[in-house]
């Protein structure tokens, strides 16, 4: 994602270890001034986030912006709710793919795209406990060929 007019804010690194990320989708913010100003300042969490859809519009939760320093009375709720832009036959597809079993919306990345602040959401099928392990086993396995390749 590090290319021109690209300056990622927040990454959720929980989600890949928690969830098979199938597809992504990039959506814009309904943001509170003060909200974009700490977001500069890099003040954003994913790691508790999620995406829900109601009533034909796709809301993110409990993602944390730190309150902007520089703001006085006027600062926002840094775990409020927002609400995220998505074309209508983007919601049409998630809508029919959160009704299956085992899939939800995950938030993974914040960031800014030519001054604009963006999220990706993936739609993710839950990982089980084995499925966990079986991904550290081949992350170590991973590390230890690029070690080996190395001379280490």
């Amino acid at each position: 994602m590090k290319s021109e007019g690209i300056k990622i804010v927040a990454t959720n690194r929980k989600a890949k270890h928690d969830y098979f990320l199938e597809d992504e989708y990039e959506a814009g913010m309904v943001l509170k001034g003060t909200e974009v100003k700490a977001l500069r300042l890099g003040n954003a969490n994913l790691k508790d986030s999620y995406a829900k859809i109601r009533d034909n519009e796709v809301f993110v939760y409990q993602m944390h912006i730190g309150v902007y320093p520089f703001a006085n009375f006027e600062n926002h709720d840094p775990t409020r709710t927002r609400k995220l832009l998505l074309k209508k036959h983007e919601i049409k597809r998630l809508i029919g793919k959160v009704v299956e079993k085992g899939y939800s919306l995950v938030p993974t990345n914040i960031y800014f795209r030519d001054g604009k602040a963006k999220i990706t959401i993936a739609l993710a099928k839950g990982k089980k406990k084995y499925d966990k392990r079986e991904s550290i086993k081949k992350r170590d396995e991973q590390r230890e060929r690029n070690k080996n390749l190395r001379g280490y």
